[in-house]
């Protein structure tokens, strides 16, 4: 089971089917993504591919030397634009690929459409989703309820991205969702209707256990989106933001005008492949030891003490720079990383974070956060994280003082709308809207359990925290996740432990997730996860999460 392998599949077999010859790639702005994220376009340029282009762009060229490989989503205004351009057709020969399942009424709107007979294919290729790497997909959907309910386009569009998932992996699921979220059962209960609809192209080969679709609710692990990072990938994305695989640096202090906009890709970046989980003290050694090397096989003897001095470096040798574009850019983004760690007090906030979502001593968590908030150093966004996470944490406590932290906050300036997305977030993810337990407080095994891994990984206080699908999955794979709290859809139920699973977060999920689904498909050999999320989020993301909600809080 891997998303990228089968985008790349996809699309290495469009261009194949199109033929010898001069071709054009024309798609529209979501399936440009699916592709990047997939293929530089170095990659495509190898396959005769010498043109990229959007369906909705008004100035395209009349090129009828080309042959032309047009891959869209099955919407209506993607139809309507493709039967304008096969009227008037700019390229000679058309290759048609839907990234889902398209309607009959649609191709025969095409064929109508297609008065010169320039259409030589049409087909569906299953690829619409966004593959971020092997084991993580996702839709780049931010918003998707309205209250506690379905954005109902969001609905649609979500559950065609999670059935073409499922048939680009040949996969026909038993599905579990949480029973705690009506979003989680409306979506399940959607999905299978899409399976039973389009039997034929689910009838898979049978396997001796069948597949699972495990369904989740954002709502039921508030606290891990709300938490700073510290391994690489996870850093980037907290700190800098990550946007299909770009990453925007125009705004840090002296950046030079090449690296204004970087891209990190696990696939054309051995560098990054290499170093995306491993947590921020590992990337600083990392980058050390690369420059060393470089400075003995260059024969220089300048020390190398601090990442300035590594970026100064860099900066000095436009040789080193023209051969290794991929070092000055990691040098760039660690440089910025460590500035903002050491500007916004980074490391104390996160420790505390660490504290609030794994420990339980109140008074204690109460006394720092409290020291935290009068700092100048600590950025209102923190202080509002840190407020939010306590309000989670002990919104059961008898001595909760989620009334004093909100007034210290207007206290310090924090403005009305993120006062309230603090209040909201507690509202989004609380007790009654979760229906998970998160903390452990109605299970003492759970309690002992999170205890004595904050014991074993004490050496760095600072990834405590494991995120609360870790232990569902764990659960489901040893045959004990309840069903009660994640019951089968229908009649039928697994008699034996699933070996794959796709795992779909509504609400979106973190790179925090991604680096836990990682590990746990590294940890236990014959099993297969795949993440899915409708986004990506970091902090801020989240709170535009829980903004479009339009939940409003009690306090």
């Amino acid at each position: 089971m891997n998303v990228v392998l089968a985008v790349k599949q996809y699309v290495a077999k469009m261009i194949e089917e199109s033929g010898p010859g001069m071709k054009v790639l024309l798609m529209d702005k979501e399936t440009i993504s699916f592709v990047t994220m997939v293929y530089a376009q170095s990659e495509i340029l190898q396959k005769e591919v010498y043109l990229f282009e959007r369906l909705d762009s008004a100035n395209r060229e009349v090129m009828k030397h080309l042959r032309c490989i047009c891959y869209i989503r099955p919407k209506r205004e993607n139809i309507e634009m493709l039967c304008n351009e096969l009227r008037n057709p700019k390229y000679a020969v058309y290759f048609i690929y839907f990234s889902n399942v398209v309607s009959k009424s649609d191709v025969k709107l095409l064929a109508e459409a297609d008065e010169q007979e320039v259409v030589r294919e049409v087909q569906e290729f299953y690829g619409d989703y966004i593959a971020i790497c092997p084991h993580v997909f996702s839709f780049n959907i931010t918003g998707t309820a309205r209250g506690m309910r379905w954005d109902p386009p969001v609905l649609n569009r979500v559950c065609a991205g999670l059935t073409s998932v499922l048939l680009s992996l040949k996969k026909c699921p038993m599905i579990r969702y949480q029973n705690s979220s009506e979003m989680a059962k409306r979506l399940a209960e959607t999905v299978r209707q899409v399976i039973s609809k389009d039997a034929g192209l689910f009838d898979f080969k049978r396997t001796d256990v069948a597949p699972v679709l495990l369904i989740l609710d954002r709502r039921g692990d508030a606290v891990t989106p709300l938490l700073n990072q510290w391994t690489y990938e996870a850093m980037v994305h907290e700190l800098l933001g990550i946007r299909n695989k770009r990453i925007d640096l125009s705004e840090v202090p002296g950046v030079t005008k090449d690296l204004q906009e970087v891209v990190l890709s696990a696939e054309q970046d051995e560098f990054y492949a290499n170093n995306l989980y491993n947590n921020y003290g590992e990337i600083c050694t990392r980058i050390k030891e690369l420059m060393e090397e470089f400075q003995k096989k260059s024969q220089s003897q300048k020390k190398i003490e601090s990442i300035a001095d590594m970026k100064a470096f860099v900066e000095n040798y436009p040789q080193f720079k023209k051969m290794s574009g991929t070092v000055a850019k990691h040098v760039t983004v660690v440089q910025e990383l460590s500035r903002q760690v050491r500007a916004y007090n980074l490391l104390e906030v996160s420790e505390v974070e660490q504290e609030l979502a794994c420990q339980s001593d109140h008074n204690e968590a109460l006394k720092r956060i409290r020291t935290l908030l009068g700092s100048d150093k600590v950025r209102d966004l923190d202080a509002c994280r840190l407020v939010a996470l306590y309000g989670l944490r002990y919104e059961r406590h008898q001595n909760n003082n989620t009334v004093g932290l909100m007034e210290m906050l207007r206290r310090r300036g924090v403005g009305d709308k993120h006062r309230m997305l603090v209040k909201s977030i507690i509202q989004y993810g609380g007790e009654k809207s979760r229906g998970t337990d998160l903390f452990g407080q109605d299970n003492p095994m759970s309690r002992t359990r999170r205890f004595f891994k904050g014991l074993k990984d004490v050496e760095n206080i600072y990834t405590q925290h494991r995120p609360l699908i870790y232990e569902t999955l764990d659960q489901l794979f040893k045959g004990k996740l309840k069903e009660g709290a994640y019951p089968y859809l229908g009649s039928s139920q697994l008699r034996d432990r699933p070996q794959d699973v796709v795992a779909f977060m509504i609400g979106g999920v973190t790179y925090e997730e991604c680096l836990a689904i990682y590990n746990l498909n590294r940890a236990t050999p014959g099993i297969r996860v795949i993440l899915g999320g409708t986004t990506v989020h970091n902090f801020e993301s989240f709170l535009e999460e829980v903004s479009s909600t339009g939940i409003e809080s009690p306090y």
